[in-house]
């Protein structure tokens, strides 16, 4: 049996993230005001920092990683890549079957690969407070992380439904500091509106951002830090292929296939991008996103300029969309239910450089549970579509005799999520598939803009 943890010393941590638009055969579309007009970066300051700013409209292919938060990421980086042979012969599969372990961190996803910067650079800019959103709570607790680490306040809007579900994951912000409110609150403006219509509203991400958006533009001491979504926030994540890119190389493998679950784009690009260069230079690969049936942005949604947010404090952004005022139902997988698509990974998708797939509720379940007998690890909900679409895959090549080798990112343990796994032991969990009549009823409320203007 070959090697089954390939691992890198802590020299081999990169020492610059990866920035995909070096390599995108079109430019990024540019964020817009509701007006039409494009955003400029003093609008973006009454929220952002100025260097991550930067970040954001930067075409530099090399971002140089600052070495103190470098020294932060030895805490758990680099981590693990691993071969799954005990899957692979459960499956019966010919195929290799490789994954990116990110539980590991000391917030147990990928999202501490982001929140660490972030809270860095708005350090370095003189903000002492931070708001955020959060769905599973992944992202939360990434932050609350990283703002103990800097000392700054964090103030985080929680999907309601996921403060129900999911009392640990608070309990773990609480536990470094952070303040955590069901979203809608009756703290902002937003949440009031969206209470008012329905007092039993269970949340959003898209409503939870404006909740954190209208807290931090009201403060001058406070910024607003994103989990997902945004040009920095992928481009933070982009250690994690890079570190599997270096593992795959010493037991000289490369991928057919790279896999991860996309909500608002940070797990996929994290994995995904630093391939897409090599793809752009002539490598074949293929690069799948997973969404789920019932928040199905890039499968189901339509490509248009749209808000990040229920109430539009957000720019527009061109983006898989199935319209900001979209209520996901309350699946289990919290991270996912985004209502849009990053907009780089939006663009990709539409040129079609990349590739999604959407899979049910009860089928992710079944995928993580088979992983946990085979490899050990529970995943979280959201990790486990990844390994749903691998596992599909993988069953594929049995059936044809072909030896691929796939990949993927196991953003985060599932620790914190036994109560969605007791529902799926139980028989309690459903699929939704999300109908097309309320997709379109969703959409009507898209603002009427586009870039560049159409003549008139």
């Amino acid at each position: 049996m070959s090697q089954t943890r390939i691992m890198l010393d802590e020299s081999e941590i990169p020492t610059h993230w990866y920035n995909v638009v070096a390599d995108m055969p079109n430019p990024p579309l540019p964020p817009l005001a509701p007006d039409g007009n494009p955003v400029t970066p003093e609008q973006m300051l009454a929220i952002f920092p100025g260097n991550l700013l930067e970040q954001e409209m930067s075409a530099e292919r090399w971002i140089k990683i600052p070495e103190e938060v470098r020294e932060i990421y030895k805490l758990w980086r680099p981590t693990p890549l691993m071969r799954a042979h005990r899957l692979e012969k459960m499956l019966g599969t010919p195929a290799k079957i490789f994954y990116k372990y990110e539980g590991v961190s000391p917030s147990g996803s990928h999202k501490t690969n982001t929140s660490v910067p972030q809270a860095y650079y708005n350090k370095q800019a003189g903000f002492s407070r931070l708001t955020t959103e959060t769905g599973a709570g992944q992202w939360g607790s990434a932050l609350s992380f990283a703002g103990q680490l800097f000392d700054i306040d964090v103030r985080i809007y929680m999907v309601k439904i996921s403060y129900e579900q999911k009392p640990y994951r608070r309990s773990m912000m609480q536990t470094w500091g952070a303040n955590v409110f069901p979203s809608p609150t009756d703290m902002t403006q937003a949440g009031r509106d969206a209470l008012a219509k329905d007092p039993n509203n269970q949340g959003s991400l898209g409503l939870a951002i404006s909740e954190a958006v209208e807290e931090a533009a009201s403060r001058k001491d406070t910024n607003y830090a994103l989990g997902s979504v945004l040009n920095h926030v992928l481009l933070h994540q982009t250690i994690i292929g890079q570190e599997a890119k270096k593992q795959l190389e010493k037991v000289g493998e490369y991928p057919d296939m790279v896999f991860a679950p996309c909500g608002g784009g940070s797990n996929f690009a994290g994995i995904a991008f630093p391939f897409l260069a090599d793809k752009a230079a002539g490598k074949k690969v293929r690069l799948v996103g997973v969404e789920p049936t019932s928040c199905p942005s890039m499968t189901k949604g339509v490509y248009a300029y749209d808000y990040g947010d229920v109430s539009g404090y957000t720019p527009l952004m061109k983006m898989y969309t199935l319209g900001h005022n979209f209520m996901p139902p309350g699946i289990h997988a919290g991270g996912l239910r985004y209502h849009g698509e990053s907009p780089l990974v939006s663009q990709l998708y539409h040129e079609k450089l990349i590739e999604a797939v959407a899979v049910p509720q009860v089928a992710t379940f079944a995928a993580g549970v088979m992983f946990a007998k085979a490899e050990g690890i529970i995943p979280a909900p959201e990790s486990c579509h990844g390994i749903r679409a691998v596992i599909d895959e993988a069953l594929r090549c049995k059936e044809s005799g072909e030896p691929k080798t796939l990949l993927f990112n196991l953003s985060g343990h599932g620790h914190f999520d036994m109560a969605s796994y007791d529902r799926y032991l139980s028989g309690k969990l459903e699929d939704f598939d999300y109908p097309k009549a309320l997709v379109d009823e969703a959409l009507k409320d898209l603002p009427k803009v586009d870039w560049p203007p159409k003549a008139a």
